[in-house]
């Protein structure tokens, strides 16, 4: 889904992509001539002062490239509040950690509910790597809760010093650097990036021995059914055509792995005592996330609320994705000390946390009101819209009770 010559970028963005792409050929060259997608990503998302999260572009809400949950109801909000309430006073109290704030709307939101719940923590601190998005954090939280700003710190880092609290982290992990690869059936390659004159190319070479291991294992996951049943390769791939190999993809067959998962979950979450960790993100178990029939990957990038798969069209200006893969979250859960103690789809999640009675609450008896929330709801939880393709995972850990927000449904078996 090429965009070139598809969407004009006027002067100022055109100049900043041109300096984007000087800037990782440069990187390029440096390398002996190429570098890893993972490594792009890297740069094209967070090189300081040029890369997407890093520069000033307006990147969430109508005017945006992309829309959260937040910025589309603050009933998302208003239902997590509910579950952080829960877990804080199981507790006793303490710290709610959110990692990458975004606009603020969430903060904003989850602060205003708990206040009203009684339950306001301690702190309320924010990790964020985009100097630009913490101002506009703090601006939106002045104007809104200005006398809870004393209450809110943001961090340059993870915390250090030992916390019982909550921590968040909402359209996250889908934004970590990933390295994307090609299945053959006698080896395996890494895509990356090189150039050709002053352009970014695709440019695959073969996978180290690290990749080369862990896409095996992928494979063996993709290849089996949710019911046990063995892909033997009949029908093809997801576009009818081409056969699969016995571990079930076909040659040729790319997807992604983020190896960055485990080092950055755990540095985020090392601090945390006592309490628990709610992940929210789109993604699926390793299982529906690696099968034959998704050939291509999940990689997207999201560009004035346009999503395609054009990683060279504007890198600096565009956001870039990939899904997450929920059984190497909850791997990364085990070997940091928690338990899974949740895994549900965002629908059911908001479900169990009570959004009809947010809604009524919100309304307070206005029947045109009501009609809005309804239809907000619906965009949250719809399985057409946010309710099936983004999942909730929490972790916990010194916590015995269970989550309010994983009563309706339990996909851990899924993993």
């Amino acid at each position: 889904m090429p965009l070139q010559g598809e969407l004009d970028l006027d002067e100022v963005q055109a100049r900043h992509a041109a300096r984007v792409r000087e800037h990782i050929g440069t990187c390029i060259e440096r390398a002996g001539g190429w570098i890893s997608f993972e490594r792009f990503m890297d740069l094209a998302l967070y090189a300081p002062g040029l890369g997407y999260y890093s520069a000033g572009a307006r990147k969430l809400g109508a005017g945006g490239d992309f829309t959260t949950a937040p910025e589309i109801s603050e009933l998302f909000g208003a239902c997590l509040a509910r579950q952080c309430a829960e877990v804080l006073q199981a507790i006793g109290g303490g710290t709610l950690l959110e990692v990458g704030a975004g606009s603020g709307r969430l903060a904003a939101d989850l602060l205003a509910r708990l206040e009203s719940l009684g339950s306001l923590p301690a702190r309320y601190a924010i990790l964020e790597v985009s100097a630009d998005l913490r101002e506009r954090q703090r601006d939106l939280l002045a104007a809104r809760l200005p006398h809870l700003l004393g209450r809110i710190a943001w961090l340059d880092a993870p915390p250090a010093e030992p916390f019982d609290g909550v921590v968040i982290a909402n359209e996250v992990l889908d934004a970590l650097p990933a390295a994307r690869f090609r299945w053959h059936a006698t080896h395996v390659e890494e895509l990356g990036v090189a150039l050709r004159g002053s352009a970014l190319v695709p440019q695959a070479r073969p996978a180290g021995e690290e990749l080369t291991r862990a896409c095996r294992r992928l494979a063996a996951a993709g290849a089996e059914r949710t019911g046990g049943e063995r892909w033997t390769g009949s029908g093809g791939g997801a576009d009818g055509d081409g056969g699969a190999d016995g571990d079930g993809w076909a040659d040729g067959y790319e997807s992604e792995y983020c190896a960055r998962l485990e080092p950055f979950t755990h540095a985020v979450t090392r601090a945390l005592r006592a309490g628990a960790v709610l992940w929210i993100d789109y993604g699926l178990p390793r299982r529906q996330y690696y099968l034959p029939e998704r050939r291509t990957g999940t990689f997207l990038c999201h560009f004035r609320q346009r999503a395609h798969d054009d990683a060279f069209f504007c890198p600096g200006l565009q956001d870039m994705t990939a899904w997450v893969d929920y059984t190497w979250l909850a791997e990364c859960g085990r070997s940091a000390g928690f338990s899974i103690s949740g895994f549900a789809t965002q629908g059911y999640l908001l479900a169990a946390l009570a959004i009809d009675q947010e809604m009524a609450i919100m309304a307070a008896g206005r029947e045109g009101e009501l009609a809005r929330l309804a239809a907000q709801a619906r965009r949250l939880m719809m399985p057409g819209e946010m309710g099936e393709r983004f999942k909730a995972m929490a972790w916990s850990r010194g916590l015995d009770a269970p989550l309010k927000g994983f009563s309706l449904q339990d996909l851990r078996h899924t993993l």
